[in-house]
């Protein structure tokens, strides 16, 4: 037996994964609300002369480069056209004017930048898709990450290169 010690080899980093972290997709932005029901006369209904001389006094410049949320907390129906007027006011500057809670605003944000991956780096690839976010990532990401990419990569794992989970291994053509 030799007294020698072998060199430490790093085995995942020689196994050609690819891993892709979703997470470093999530929004850098500052995320804003802006709640309607603060805008109801008796909880109950929107005055337009009241609510366009509360927006035109608002100060819109707190959301400043910012992702603003605008929803109702309450079950009251609200006119379309009070959304569109909170729009017109913050899209100068906002970097963006979203309808409804966070949970919606990075479903579909994740959905657009799914939609628009190129996976031709990923043809024939193994890939790993990495668990454990420290954001909250969409479970839908996910699952549109795993549409996306099967039909190209040769497999998909989720977890970590040290530990995964077996996703969609592509069968082997018979010869």
């Amino acid at each position: 037996m030799s007294t020698e010690q072998q060199p430490l080899v790093n085995r995942v980093a020689q196994s050609g994964l690819i891993t892709l972290k979703l997470e470093d997709d999530y929004p850098q932005e500052e995320f804003y609300t802006f709640d309607l029901a603060d805008y109801l006369f008796k909880g109950l209904i929107l005055k337009e002369k009241d609510f366009r001389e509360a927006l035109k006094q608002h100060t819109w410049t707190q959301y400043q480069d910012g992702i603003l949320l605008v929803y109702c907390s309450t079950d009251a129906i609200i006119p379309v056209w009070a959304y569109m007027l909170v729009a017109a006011y913050a899209t100068p500057v906002t970097k963006s004017v979203f309808q409804g809670q966070k949970e919606a605003y990075l479903v579909q944000h994740y959905s657009r930048i799914i939609d628009n991956i190129d996976t031709n780096p990923y043809i024939d690839a193994r890939l790993v898709i990495k668990g454990c976010s420290d954001l909250p990532v969409p479970l839908s990401a996910y699952v549109d990450l795993t549409e996306k990419l099967r039909p190209v990569a040769r497999s998909i794992m989720f977890g970590e290169p040290c530990s995964t989970v077996p996703i969609y291994k592509r069968p082997r053509k018979k010869v």
